[in-house]
């Protein structure tokens, strides 16, 4: 079967594509931008990766061009959509919206309709924790409120789940939402904490901790990510029984996480264990934008999919330090 990746060179994204194309199963089409909001040097290492694989293609484009994106995706005809391609990061979209809403809004739009238009069988999309923002009480539940996004990026991922909500009623497009919680592993971004942290330890630089160092987070490792995201992938909605033959069942949102908040100051202590440094801790007040808690509940995906997580934080930080010493030769 035929799979386009949207985001192939990101974190998420290539973990994706490389298990899809080693299925020997799939034909992979990865694209991808390069945006340079973090090192393109880390994306395109991340693709010499792929590069070797029989069943994955690369191409460089943007899904937010509204002119050559619908065509490509024309031309590929493929039978599933993953979309991980986003501007990502909570506080950097305080600071420039305008990148958010390119990629985020009008970008998703740009995939909503080429969906529209070549009718693949299933569309997932990658919405993010995010969305629970102010009022939310973990563990947080799919059902639960999220009208009040605490950031731009928060609110531009809860648009996605109601635009797919929107072409799903009114196109019959099957789509389903994964709202990721704080994914670490190898190959992780160099705007997130784990790696933040690791190279703050390596290099005996003061490291920043908001919030004293007390906020919680829910974090789970890319294997349990990827396993959901395929397992979803090859599981599309159901038909609807009150509409035979036209309007499928709305999107389907997920949660996508591991159960087990951990406190960022012990996070840190688990690195240093790990990286056999101290930290030099910066302890500071609470950042706007930023969440005191995530935690999934994933009841809503066991039950869909039988979806749960099996690396531990202690196993998974252990791969992420090995990878990040052989890296960045810290």
């Amino acid at each position: 079967m035929k799979v386009l990746v949207t985001g192939a060179a990101g974190f998420v994204g290539h973990h994706v594509a490389r298990r899809l194309a080693e299925t020997k199963q799939c034909d992979v089409l990865g694209v991808d931008n390069l945006s340079p909001y973090y090192d393109v040097a880390l994306k395109r290492a991340r693709l010499e990766q792929l590069a070797p694989l029989e069943k994955f293609r690369f191409l460089q484009a943007d899904f937010a061009d509204a002119e050559k994106f619908p065509a490509l995706v024309a031309h590929f005809k493929p039978e599933y959509v993953v979309h991980l391609g986003a501007q990502p990061g909570v506080r950097h979209s305080m600071e420039n919206p305008a990148a958010y809403t390119r990629a985020n809004l009008d970008g998703f739009a740009t995939v909503l309709e080429a969906c529209r238009q070549t009718r693949p069988k299933h569309l997932v999309f990658a919405s993010s924790s995010s969305v629970y923002g102010a009022g939310a009480k973990p563990p947080f539940r799919e059902d639960d409120n999220t009208d009040q996004p605490l950031s731009y990026y928060a609110a531009t991922k809860k648009a996605n789940e109601l635009m797919a909500h929107s072409y799903a009623l009114n196109h019959g497009l099957n789509a389903t939402g994964l709202r990721f919680f704080t994914v670490y592993g190898p190959w992780g971004r160099p705007d997130m904490a784990p790696t933040i942290f690791a190279r703050a330890i390596c290099e005996g630089t003061p490291l920043k901790l908001f919030n004293g160092g007390k906020n919680l987070r829910d974090f789970t490792y890319i294997d349990d990510i990827v396993d959901g995201v395929v397992k979803v992938l090859l599981y599309p909605p159901p038909p609807n029984p009150a509409e035979i033959g036209s309007t499928p069942w709305p999107p389907r949102i997920f949660n996508l996480g591991h159960h087990r908040p951990v406190e960022t100051l012990l996070f840190v202590r688990m690195l240093e264990q790990l990286l056999e440094r101290p930290a030099k801790t910066e302890l500071l007040p609470p950042q706007p934008g930023d969440m005191f808690e995530t935690c999934a509940d994933l009841t809503r995906i066991q039950a869909a999919i039988g979806f749960a997580p099996k690396v531990p934080l202690e196993e998974g930080l252990r791969r992420f330090v090995a990878w990040f010493r052989e890296y960045y030769r810290l």
